[in-house]
């Protein structure tokens, strides 16, 4: 017992991640764990579900993302539940709550950033709801399909793996700096060519269904060549993975935790975005690249001969390595005889 009456208990005082694990009972176990619901719909088939919510004053203001750019996160950051999932876009739903003095041309230009993006990844609008507001409110659920053959999931990773990444983290913490003018102090130092680079990364995130095709073809050109005797049901069992949605530490976290495995992480391998160590310093762009969030990079667990194949794609860098200790340890470079550092969980919660 931890001192607090449950009939006047608020969520504040238990958090987000509390939270999620008191509203598991309520859930169908099987079906929840990973970034997205698996459902079995058809034979050699699965339906993949996912749901995300944005709101005013949480996730986006007026000073920080145009309609446009809301409409279009809106879709990706649920298209990037799909992609770790190892699934392909079928459609969206959207549930839209607004304040009745929202002007008509907000609410266009959002569906025109969430219709871009699908158009761009696939996936339709098929329907939705509406309703009155206090705060400008979307919610996204995405249904997406995959083979059962190819599910990518949290719990599958085994000690001796590499713990790879695609592409760099901190981008998007760096380019909600620019957006609020939190490097004013250093603006300077701050490449124009970069900054816009970041806060293209925060306004209009990529789910990365690229990363996901290069893998696969990967294993579909190994099985050609006979690299592998296994089936490819056998070479994808053996992939544990998720999207960096809400930081790189947490990802790194919930696949250790789920799959039961410590993982040594090298501090020096974390790929950070140009000009960010330049402009902020070391420490401020690790901070940000393992706990800044909203980057929908992959983190992934595979076989090292896997791995080392997929990083000679452009997508993939390995930065570390699963282990039997249960723990995730953060070390300066690959000497991991050199004292490492505990990784926690610090970034954003909702609660």
């Amino acid at each position: 017992m931890d001192g607090f009456d449950d009939g006047i208990r608020r969520i504040a005082d238990i958090g987000e991640l509390a939270l999620i694990e008191r509203l598991k009972p309520y859930c169908q176990t099987d079906a929840i764990g990973d970034d997205a619901a698996i459902l079995e719909t058809r034979p050699n088939h699965r339906l993949v579900a996912t749901t995300d919510v944005l709101v005013e004053g949480v996730h986006f203001s007026d000073r920080t993302m145009p309609p446009y750019s809301v409409g279009w996160r809106a879709v990706a950051v649920n298209l990037s539940d799909l992609a770790a999932m190892g699934a392909v876009p079928l459609a969206v739903t959207v549930g839209l709550g607004l304040p009745g003095d929202t002007p008509l041309r907000w609410v266009e230009e959002l569906y025109q950033g969430m219709s871009d993006c699908l158009g761009k990844y696939g996936g339709a609008i098929v329907g939705g709801d509406l309703c009155r507001a206090s705060n400008q409110t979307v919610s996204v659920t995405a249904l997406g399909e995959v083979q059962p053959t190819q599910i990518i999931c949290r719990n599958t990773a085994t000690p001796g793996m590499s713990v790879v990444v695609t592409g760099a983290h901190g981008a998007s913490r760096a380019g909600l700096a620019v957006l609020l003018d939190e490097l004013t102090d250093i603006k300077g130092k701050v490449n124009a060519a970069d900054a816009d680079s970041w806060v293209l990364a925060h306004q209009k995130p990529v789910p990365r269904f690229d990363a996901i095709a290069a893998l696969r073809q990967l294993i579909q050109d190994q099985l050609d060549k006979g690299q592998t005797t296994q089936p490819a049901a056998d070479v994808y069992s053996t992939i544990a993975g998720m999207d960096s949605s809400d930081g790189l530490a947490n990802a790194l976290l919930q696949l250790s935790s789920s799959s039961s495995v410590g993982m040594d992480i090298v501090r020096s391998q974390i790929p950070l975005p140009p000009g960010l160590n330049n402009t902020v310093g070391p420490d401020t762009a690790f901070d940000w690249a393992l706990y800044g969030g909203e980057d929908f990079e992959l983190v992934l667990c595979m076989p090292p001969p896997l791995a080392e194949a997929f990083t000679q794609t452009p997508f993939g860098t390995t930065i570390g390595t699963t282990t039997h200790t249960g723990i995730v340890t953060l070390y300066p470079t690959s000497d991991t005889q050199k004292e490492g550092m505990l990784l926690t969980h610090k970034g954003f919660q909702h609660f």
